[in-house]
């Protein structure tokens, strides 16, 4: 699903050759730096640097990885990426469960005020308190975000900023990818995006990398309007890709009160809190849908 050669590839495309020294002019075909100039300014053979892009060269020394992310001026997200392509084994890497824990779920229900989901890296909300499945109009338990977002909706739909958030989807997946090369149904729902949006492809093949913590997202709700929240993502101590994500609205803002208003819309939740969950693993799901 991801390689280092691609990643390299696409890097050295953007890196404007004036930035680092050389000089260009009209005759100049190559968008970026050629292999030849990265691997002069790496310090490292253009030999070397030929296998590196071609996947013939394995373990770069940490020596080659810092030069590289120092020409490349890689963040610190993409230098981490980096590091994870070129020392990942391809085969036998074991996919994380996403069986929520019931404690899990205990921590969700107390969430009442804000919309609450709990993901997976494949982007699967896991389970959802009851104004997350208001705020998204829909069962959650089956909801991917990716899908609906590529496949389900555009930019006139839910999401206000339509466009910024296909840029951190996709960005997600590509980190995803690195982390977790051999699950299927990461590769599964990649291949599904592809095939299904165009601007997936497009965005796919810039390889660009995306962590998601914390920002402001904004929501065109059909019912109550602009609802912008502020989202915290909370990553579990136990690198299963599964992250509680928080979505809050600032004290005595116009999205609070739209927030109250949603919540109002529909009938009180019944003795489970409003949660809905998929308690299903990875090996009871089957192939992505």
């Amino acid at each position: 699903m991801d390689d280092l050669a691609g990643f390299l590839r696409t890097r050295r495309s953007r890196v404007d050759p004036a930035a680092v020294g050389i000089p260009t002019d009209s005759r100049r075909r190559v968008a970026g730096l050629r292999r030849e100039e990265v691997a002069h300014l790496s310090g490292v053979s253009v030999d070397y640097y030929v296998r590196l892009e071609q996947g013939r060269a394995t373990q770069p020394s940490e020596q080659v990885l810092d030069a590289l992310a120092r020409v490349l001026d890689l963040d610190g997200t993409e230098r981490e990426h980096l590091d994870r392509l070129a020392r990942q084994r391809r085969r036998g890497a074991r996919t994380p469960s996403t069986r929520v824990r019931p404690e899990l779920l205990r921590v969700l229900g107390l969430i009442a005020d804000a919309p609450a989901l709990i993901m997976n890296h494949r982007l699967d909300a896991l389970a959802a308190n009851r104004l997350a499945g208001l705020l998204f109009g829909r069962p959650m338990p089956g909801l991917n975000v990716a899908r609906h977002l590529f496949l389900e909706e555009s930019e006139q739909g839910l999401y206000a900023d339509w466009e910024h958030c296909t840029l951190d989807v996709v960005g997600h997946l590509r980190l995803a990818a690195g982390k977790y090369p051999d699950d299927p149904r990461l590769a599964s729902l990649i291949g599904e995006l592809a095939m299904g949006s165009e601007r997936f492809r497009r965005l796919w093949a810039r390889a660009d990398v995306r962590a998601r913590t914390h920002g402001r997202k904004a929501y065109r709700h059909p019912l109550v309007g602009l609802l912008e929240l502020h989202q915290e993502n909370f990553s579990l101590p136990d690198e299963s890709g599964v992250e509680l994500l928080v979505l809050s609205a600032a004290p005595g803002s116009p999205t609070e009160d739209g927030l109250r208003l949603l919540a109002g819309l529909a009938p009180e939740p019944g003795p489970e809190h409003g949660l809905t969950a998929s308690h299903l693993t990875d090996a009871d799901a089957g192939p992505a849908d």
